[in-house]
């Protein structure tokens, strides 16, 4: 595994080695211990796995408040997709910065995203698949979510009118949500 630095500190991006032959490829796609070798040390205990029928389909922004914040390690693995990390820690040299990278199952790229984050993804194709470890347990009532298109963020999802769920499409601008990161050293 190949882990590469973004434009955001601790957020990263992570190739896995590919072997392949005649008869396809194989990949591990996630190793505890090749990670913390790399300075990822998180815990997952959840993986969640959504498949998006449409081409155009935004999901997000989302996170979850402290004490129930996730750190993630997403990957497509199934069409294509923008995916979008936030970075929500007040007091962080990146507040409200974001990050893009496009993910697919034919780069089997995947993205580390720590906790403090909001994490969102546009659908590139039809038929998309999208795998996430997450470090913390899905809690409803710690869930939230911000506007996609919230602009004291400006995230460029190079798309006007994306196909969005009631709760994406209701969803509050940060000023107005009730996020409570902590930027800490």
């Amino acid at each position: 595994m190949k882990k590469t630095e973004t434009a955001i500190p601790g957020v990263y991006l992570i190739e896995p080695d590919v072997f392949g032959d005649h008869r396809g490829w194989f990949m591990e796609s996630w190793s505890y211990e090749k990670l913390k070798k790399l300075g990822i040390d998180a815990h997952f205990v959840q993986d969640n796995h959504s498949f998006t029928a449409k081409k155009d389909t935004l999901r997000g922004l989302h996170f979850q408040i402290d004490p129930m914040a996730q750190a993630k390690l997403v990957r497509c693995t199934a069409g294509a997709v923008l995916d979008v990390a936030v970075d929500l820690r007040k007091g962080s040299p990146t507040y409200k910065k974001w990050v893009s990278v496009i993910l697919s199952a034919a780069n089997k790229l995947q993205l580390f995203i720590p906790r403090g984050f909001a994490h969102g993804f546009l659908t590139l194709t039809d038929n998309v698949e999208f795998e996430y470890k997450c470090d913390n347990p899905y809690s409803k009532e710690h869930d939230r979510s911000i506007r996609f298109d919230d602009p004291e963020i400006g995230v460029d999802w190079k798309i006007a009118d994306p196909i969005l769920s009631e709760k994406d499409r209701n969803a509050p601008f940060l000023k107005d949500s009730d996020c409570n990161f902590i930027y800490a050293e």
